[in-house]
């Protein structure tokens, strides 16, 4: 049995210690906020209740898999999920405005034909079907097996199939996501669509690989599911689990070091002045913490650039959700170049452009008292230092223009609005220490390994990462992924290979 410290008790790095301690070893981990969950938060007001984190699980079969790995009693019976359906509405500045059904490759077809025009359905699942085999090709060594520091074998060439062009110079189809858009879709509204879900998990459609298209193919195939009550349950079951397992939680304890010997790890220095022993440490943490925490760890990536943050708005509305509503609606902004220089380019520049929001109204008598309604707005946004979140009226007038592209999909929003709360990439900062308040994406085939994120083993024997910002990205289900890929490899060794 080995002693193992685990720094932070998000959700990585929480599904790391459940499966350790299921294997015998004495897991402890050590968080330097009050609470768990890392940035699968809440918000509770006025009997009003809102996730400050994800508010949609994908790939739930991650968390199946963890809980039946770690107990007797299976996710369904810790927590109550259900699939949304329709999956999304999507409401763009020319008027179009559609849903697109749950898990149903007919259904979108059908909705995309009637919205946007005949062969609209087509063009699309066409996509998404080549996407397929982006997913086919990269699920083992991406989702099922750890990246190491050296990147053996990872996925650096782009697997989606090229498509030929006509005339005398064929050359083979561009490789980012925003070409094959322009190229296969035909259509300013569908690429938008395709577009929006790399905005959403904060990637630039117009640099990230074709790949890409592998995150709506996951949505549409998968489906995408909400926790009664919000996802903030899930991490509240995790944690449930980590303590019957017997996992320790030290809160308000932040690692500030690693305490080596004979070249390898052997404990942790918390800013208290104390020191844990430990035989290895599993971290959960940003690129910048674990640089602080263990500069001198052989081996070590660089942490490369803040990725987008998200500012959240938080809406408490009067009167009860009409009938109908679809859970999640995207109203897409109204100038693409504006919004992508903002986001992504150098000066992140949040004036004078429409940002695309993101509207969840979840037909869900747990989160808001009766006869009235909780929605939350999200928007991706350049991270806390390319702007100056905290400076004068820059929060509040980015807010009052969420809330107003808002109305597109809540009409009669200001009129039912009894109060309003944000959160911005500065307040994420804050809250989880992440640089910038950055969230970081899935990782991405292609691109000679751009899009990859650190490996779990580190240079220092016996130091890991765990969660978002490590192998195999961000996201609830990759960072699960990781906790099981960091387990594996304390459990098995590091010549273990994941699902080989």
């Amino acid at each position: 049995m080995a002693r193992i410290a685990v720094i932070g008790a998000g959700m990585g790095a929480m599904a790391a210690a459940a499966r350790l301690a299921v294997a015998g070893h004495r897991v402890a981990v050590y968080e330097r906020s009050g609470t768990h969950g890392g940035g699968v938060g809440r918000l509770e007001r006025d009997g009003f209740v809102f996730d400050t984190g994800p508010g949609l699980l994908h790939l739930p079969a991650v968390y199946r898999d963890l809980f039946v790995k770690t107990g007797k009693e299976p996710l369904e019976r810790c927590l109550e999920m259900v699939q949304v359906d329709p999956a999304s509405r999507h409401v763009f500045p020319d008027g179009t405005d559609f849903a697109l059904p749950n898990a149903s490759r007919a259904g979108v077809v059908a909705a995309l034909d009637g919205a946007v025009g005949p062969g609209a359905g087509e063009r699309w699942s066409d996509l998404v079907n080549r996407a397929r085999e982006v997913w086919d090709a990269t699920r083992r060594p991406l989702l099922e097996e750890p990246l190491r520091a050296e990147r053996a074998g990872a996925p650096v060439d782009d697997p989606y199939p090229a498509v030929r062009r006509r005339g005398l110079f064929r050359r083979n189809a561009p490789a980012t996501l925003a070409s094959v858009a322009e190229r296969e879709l035909k259509d300013a509204r569908l690429a938008g669509l395709l577009e929006s879900h790399a905005l959403a998990y904060g990637l630039d459609p117009r640099g990230v690989p074709a790949s890409a298209a592998v995150l709506p193919y996951m949505e549409q195939t998968f489906g995408s599911w909400y926790v009664r009550g919000g996802l903030r349950g899930l991490a509240d079951a995790l944690y449930q689990r980590c303590l019957e397992r017997r996992v320790e939680f030290f809160f308000g304890s932040e690692a500030v070091g690693i305490v080596e010997q004979d070249g390898r790890t052997a404990g942790l220095r918390l800013a208290d002045g104390g020191t844990v022993e430990a035989d290895m440490v599993v971290a959960g943490v940003s690129p910048g913490r674990l640089a602080a925490i263990a500069p001198d760890a052989a081996g070590q990536e660089p942490a490369g650039p803040v990725p987008p943050g998200r500012f959240t708005v938080f809406l408490a509305l009067s009167g009860a959700r009409p009938e109908g509503v679809v859970h999640r609606t995207v109203v897409h902004g109204g100038d693409r170049e504006a919004e992508l220089g903002a986001v992504f380019g150098g000066r992140g520049d949040v004036a004078g452009y429409r940002p695309t929001v993101t509207v969840l109204r979840p037909d869900d008598p747990a989160t808001c008292p009766e006869g009235h309604e909780a929605v939350t707005l999200t928007a991706t946004v350049a991270p806390h230092g390319r702007v100056d979140w905290t400076a004068g009226d820059v929060a509040e007038d980015f807010a009052d223009r969420m809330v107003r592209a808002a109305e597109a999909a809540v009409p009669g929003l200001r009129e039912r609005l009894l109060w309003q709360e944000r959160r911005t990439p500065a307040d994420t900062e804050a809250a989880t220490g992440a640089e910038g308040g950055g969230v970081p994406a899935p990782a991405l085939a292609g691109a000679q390994g751009a899009f990859l994120r650190p490996g779990n083993m580190t240079g220092l024997p016996g130091l890991y990462r765990a969660g978002g910002f490590a192998h195999p990205g961000g996201g609830l289900a990759h960072a699960g992924m990781s906790g099981a890929m960091v387990a594996g490899l304390i459990v098995n060794g590091a010549d273990w290979r994941g699902s080989q």
